[in-house]
């Protein structure tokens, strides 16, 4: 079994790590927020104070981490993995970033001799609590090979998509998708409510139709009707709004990079954008719904909650 670093132990890095340690692996995890590393400890993590603690005889790191920048930060510098990895380390990033920031971890790790693969993950907490997440991989083949025997037990699905980078450009692709998809289901739902359907029978209908989609039947943002749907916890986050609204952009600027043009997804972005603004990041994205209704109320959020 492998000794693996992971940096970041969050809402996807906590159950990530729990199925390694039940499948025979040793984790040693780094994480800022000190409530996050107490549940890691709990779930069996061992949790150290830096980086450098985390690497020691480390077979592989991963990084779980929200943003581009923090990617960034934990693999620079004199406190970083590369300073501290040893040469031939299995380094893989199972966070949404740019395209631009994985082509530098790949390069750069290419440089100091380190062995780097972008591994962006989909399934969200639900996926990541069942180990039934997707893991699409972009790198050198002998590489990929390494890091499917070392996600499985987190992973329901493992794709190769390619080269460097491919891995974190399907996943951009994949959430720009879904949450074009998530625009589509709140206006559906909001309609078939205004119609007077009976809304667990109009999840049947589409669940079985043409309509069907990902997010309707694991997100449908109406309460009472799929036991996993943010609407019946006052649209606490499974996605953050702040998440999606990330994703949605650095999707939107590989298209601009490439010349594609995106006005579903720019109208996704402007969307969750105004959620921000009104200051709620931190609720899920699928309150998106709020802007269907005829007077901005949505049943199942409680503003005052």
């Amino acid at each position: 079994m492998s000794t693996i670093a992971w940096i970041g132990l969050g809402h996807m890095g906590l159950p990530m790590t729990a199925h390694l340690i039940a499948a025979g692996h040793t984790v040693r995890g780094v994480d800022l927020n000190p409530d996050a590393a107490a549940a890691a400890a709990a779930h069996g993590v061992t949790v150290v104070g830096s980086i450098a603690q985390a690497l020691v005889d480390a077979d592989a790191c991963v990084t779980s981490l929200p943003m581009p920048a923090h990617v960034r930060a934990v693999y620079d510098g004199p406190d970083g993995i590369w300073a501290h990895a040893r040469p031939g380390t299995l380094l893989l990033d199972t966070s949404t970033v740019d395209v631009d920031t994985s082509r530098w971890c790949h390069d750069r790790s290419d440089a100091a001799g380190f062995a780097f693969v972008d591994a962006p993950i989909s399934g969200g907490t639900a996926g990541a609590e069942a180990h039934t997440l997707t893991f699409m991989l972009g790198g050198r083949a002998e590489d990929l090979g390494r890091v499917k025997a070392l996600v499985e037990p987190m992973a329901g699905t493992v794709i190769a998509c390619g080269e460097a980078t491919a891995g974190i450009a399907a996943k951009l692709v994949n959430n720009m998708m879904l949450f074009i998809g998530v625009m589509a289901v709140a206006e559906g739902s909001q309609l078939a409510e205004q119609l007077g359907l009976d809304q667990q029978v109009f999840w049947k209908v589409v669940s079985a139709s043409s309509g069907s989609s990902w997010p309707q039947r694991t997100w449908y943002p109406v309460p009472g009707v799929v036991a996993t749907s943010a609407a019946d916890r006052n649209f606490d986050a499974t996605f953050s709004v702040d998440l999606a609204r990330k994703d949605c952009a650095l999707a939107l600027q590989a298209g601009e990079g490439v010349g594609v043009h995106l006005p579903a997804a720019a109208l996704a972005l402007s969307q969750l954008d105004l959620l921000v603004q009104e200051g709620l990041g931190h609720k899920d994205c699928t309150l998106v719904t709020r802007f269907a209704t005829p007077d901005g109320t949505l049943r199942g959020y409680h503003p005052s909650q």
